[in-house]
């Protein structure tokens, strides 16, 4: 018998209110929940969207995010992830990524690669994280990449190597020329380099803005780059049943991960 997930992309717009971004959280979850749902993602910055500066949101609304989310979770009986801002020491934010399922499970991630790139600086209001994170839960181990992360194969290679047989990544993937091609193809070949499950939900289109900081498009990819669930641009909750016993048999068969590195 396979041993599957149900796992669902939570594919909202965030606006720039942190407290109405909380209340999108609490419906979207419910939703997931309702739909069978075991594990729900959220996007990179569903606290706040990119464009204001993140840290007065991180300084006033974290402790309240950080309290809401297990009780959210706990409420609905799944693990959550979702990607929020919280005070640095040096001044700055991190972008984090909670997982909680509000009682065993509690780890985050805090995004590694910063979006230095095309004109942006992230590292201006950003500290960078240090680290891989893998996360034991629902049977299973689970990797933690965010957004700009998706462009570093060896992460997800070594999240792989760590043992992760699914990687979630949250991410607020900006508009541009051929971008949701790169996002599709990116999130397919990460999920070849890891040997895993890749869940990259990303924030939905905004038709409205100068700059959309997302592009939809929220996917499940399959160890040997399937697609096997795919959103369009606007908010959606994608929901997919994931089968772990696939990427054991791909890891069998073609060993990639344990193979030697090139000098």
């Amino acid at each position: 018998m396979s041993e599957t997930l149900t796992v669902a992309l939570a594919q909202i717009r965030a606006g720039k209110d942190p407290g109405q971004n909380l209340e999108l959280v609490r419906e979207h979850t419910a939703r997931a929940a309702g739909l069978g749902a075991q594990l729900v993602v959220f996007p990179e910055a569903t606290m706040v969207r990119f464009g204001p500066d993140p840290r007065e949101a991180a300084e006033q609304w974290s402790d309240r995010w950080l309290a809401a989310l297990p009780e959210i979770a706990r409420e609905h009986g799944v693990v959550l992830m979702v990607g929020i801002f919280v005070p640095s020491a040096d001044g700055r934010v991190r972008n984090r990524v909670v997982v909680t399922d509000g009682s065993g499970v509690d780890a985050h991630y805090d995004k590694v690669h910063l979006f230095d790139a095309m004109g942006t600086r992230e590292s201006a209001h950003t500290e960078a994280g240090n680290g891989h994170v893998v996360v034991d839960a629902l049977g299973t181990r689970i990797g933690l990449a965010t957004c700009y992360d998706v462009r570093f194969a060896e992460q997800f290679a070594a999240l792989g190597r760590e043992g992760a047989e699914l990687v979630c990544l949250p991410t607020a993937w900006a508009d541009g020329p051929r971008k949701a091609e790169q996002w599709n193809l990116l999130v397919r070949a990460r999920a070849m380099d890891a040997q895993a499950w890749v869940l990259g939900c990303d924030q939905a289109f905004d038709p409205d803005a100068r700059l959309s900081f997302g592009v939809g498009r929220s996917l499940v990819s399959g160890p040997l780059g399937e697609v096997i669930a795919e959103a369009g641009a606007d908010e959606d909750v994608l929901v997919a049943q994931i089968d772990l016993d696939e990427v054991r048999r791909v890891r069998r068969d073609v060993p990639v991960l344990s193979g030697k590195e090139m000098a």
